[in-house]
């Protein structure tokens, strides 16, 4: 555990071991060899000038008789009532100084002919030194995985660590690329009230993705380390040619140990497949030691052939009862009647990647209702189609908790696994239901579905291909509007139109937006079901130019904007508030505000998120 307490009693110790006063130890011992001539405690009147201010003072302890701001004035109060030195805080630097401090750390504990730690203190200092299981990982003073490591970003190895201030202070070094980023703000100035966190992590993944030098063979070890860093076990790269497993052809060649003796009720649908083309339903029914006693239904059904409420019906091959946990919202989790024969619930459902598609929340209320009945739950884990990196979109507000929106606080488009995201929902909802996750093998996060050596099977009968699922979080944000995202037309999710909307203005518009990665063209089309049968309807296509740069929330917003701008009267934007999640972006759209300002608003709960999930990655 991080704690103050713990870095004053060692300023302490090194002062009785030393017999000198701590801050002239580290002056001659640390700062002085290595040349930082501006890293001291109790910095004179005379360095005022350059030092930030912080805020005001509402301790009346040394040496703050006032409120006035503090400047040149250590701001943690504990800290200034021992003195202003403390082992723990009150240390004034500069950036230029602390970059000869990283690259002592980075060369093992020597700055040109300064050597102040040796490298087998430097190694044992920056590796874990947190127990088995512990979610949050430190060295012995140093962050390395936990909750706090934003300031990694997105691209810094597993491996790399750092330490963050309190005021908006930080640093980030990673041995594997030889890269250090010092970054000096000040969060707390005037009111103590400002946030760095996601500045931080931009500023890390930007710095990290101009690194130049990297050779492939560095490449790959630094993106394998990110899958299999452990406190325990070091990283092991795997060839990316080796064909992905998911859980269910994990779960076969254990012979389906996991399962052994119990009674199983099995939730899934048509794409519970495993690689070789056998259905899940197979398998799971044949399987030595393995009772298969019931079948469970999300929505679209076993089959994933429905777009309406799923009945409860009989499987023909098994004669195993169906459950349907679709239908309406008191009928959309398992029952004690459907569950009486039942040990354990095994789910084995490809997921979208996107927050408001249903099949993340009928996990959730599997768990919710296994915990309390002591039943086992058990994900088979399958890809994210759209790749486990990008996280986008507004957080979901609390108020806006849905059927289509289980988790307050997610983006909507998560980069999560289903495994994962069950991993999540049990910890932070504090379910506590007995659940293992069948990792799936060799899949790596930055895989789109076409990557994976899969066959595609459609997860929802709208859902036809990657290019829907790229655009799906996007054009999926505007569909509870009297708009037509496409479905009953032969490119569901490709395309929206209305009869009152004006095709080749809307196409016009939204290309002069230039968004990264997509092209529009105005197109004619006359869906046969949902929005609109056998109308005429005008919109627009959207072509995929490269998915790697499309921002697929991003769209959704310009969508919004362009059909409140160009028809006000017509679009029904307030229909969207479960899908788009938040108020306050429905309310910005409606008044006018750059939809791109608007996505740049979501950083900050995009690294919220980022820093909560961390901690539920398989891969």
């Amino acid at each position: 555990m991080y704690s103050d307490i713990n870095f004053e009693l060692l300023a302490e110790i090194v002062q009785r071991v030393s017999k000198q006063p701590y801050k002239d130890f580290v002056q001659q011992r640390i700062f002085k060899p290595l040349g930082m001539k501006d890293t001291m405690y109790l910095p004179p009147a005379s360095l005022r000038a350059r030092i930030a201010p912080t805020e005001k003072c509402t301790d009346t302890g040394w040496p703050c008789p006032d409120t006035a701001i503090m400047r040149g004035i250590v701001h943690d109060p504990t800290a200034r009532r021992m003195g202003g030195v403390a082992g723990h805080a009150g240390l004034f630097s500069t950036a230029d100084d602390l970059s000869k401090f990283c690259q002592m750390l980075l060369n093992g504990g020597a700055l040109a002919t300064a050597r102040v730690l040796s490298p087998l203190t430097v190694s044992r200092m920056t590796s874990p030194a947190t127990p088995a299981g512990e979610a949050n990982v430190r060295g012995l003073g140093w962050d390395i995985d936990s909750s706090y490591s934003a300031n990694r970003g997105e691209l810094l190895p597993l491996g790399s660590f750092g330490h963050t201030g309190f005021t908006g202070t930080s640093l980030w070094l990673d041995p594997t690329t030889g890269t250090y980023i010092v970054f000096l703000s000040n969060r707390v100035h005037p009111d103590g009230k400002g946030d760095v966190t996601p500045l931080r992590a931009k500023v890390a993944s930007i710095v990290a993705s101009t690194l130049t030098n990297v050779t492939p063979a560095l490449a790959n070890r630094v993106a394998w380390s990110q899958r299999t860093f452990d406190s325990q076990t070091p990283a092991v790269a795997v060839p990316a040619s080796q064909p992905v497993l998911t859980g269910i052809d994990v779960l076969a060649a254990s012979n389906f140990a996991p399962l052994k003796d119990l009674r199983v009720g099995l939730l899934t649908n048509h794409t519970g497949r495993a690689k070789n083309g056998q259905s899940t339903i197979d398998l799971l029914f044949k399987a030595p030691g393995v009772k298969l006693t019931a079948l469970f239904s999300p929505e679209h059904g076993i089959r994933g052939i429905l777009d309406a409420a799923v009945p409860a019906e009989k499987d023909d091959a098994t004669g195993l009862p169906i459950y349907s946990l679709y239908g309406d919202e008191t009928h959309r989790r398992p029952t004690d009647a459907t569950l009486a024969n039942v040990d354990a619930i095994v789910i084995d459902l490809q997921d979208v990647g996107v927050r408001f598609y249903t099949y993340a929340t009928t996990v959730a209320y599997v768990l919710e209702e296994a915990a309390p009945r002591r039943k086992k739950v058990f994900v088979l884990d399958r890809p994210n189609p759209i790749g486990g990196v990008a996280i986008e979109g507004p957080a979901l507000d609390a108020t806006a908790t849905s059927f289509v929106g289980y988790f307050a606080g997610m983006p909507i488009r998560h980069g999560m696994t289903l495994g994962e995201l069950a991993k999540l929902f049990n910890a932070e909802k504090k379910i506590g239901a007995d659940l293992t996750v069948i990792a799936m093998k060799n899949w790596r996060r930055d895989e789109y579905y076409d990557e994976t050596g899969l066959a595609w099977i459609n997860p929802s009968p709208n859902m036809r291909n990657l290019y829907a699922a790229t655009l799906y979080p996007g054009v999926g944000m505007i569909e509870y509007a009297n708009v037509s995202v496409g479905r009953g037309t032969d490119t569901p999710f490709e395309q929206i139109g209305a009869p009152w909307i004006n095709g080749p203005a809307l196409s016009d518009a939204l290309n002069a937006r230039k968004l990264p990665g997509l092209r529009f063209y105005p197109v004619t089309f006359m869906p046969t079901t949902a929005k609109f049968p056998n109308e005429l309807c005008q919109g627009v296509f959207i072509v995929i130019t490269d998915r790697t740069l499309v921002r697929s929330a991003r769209l959704g917003a310009e969508l919004a904007a362009a059909l409140i701008k160009m028809s006000p009267k017509d679009f029904s934007m307030d229909l969207n508030l479960k899908l788009i999640g938040s108020a306050a972006d429905i309310a910005r759209l409606k008044a006018g505000d750059d939809p791109a300002a608007i996505a740049a608003s979501w950083s900050g709960a995009e690294a919220r998120w980022r820093l909560l999930r961390a901690k539920y990655l398989l891969y």
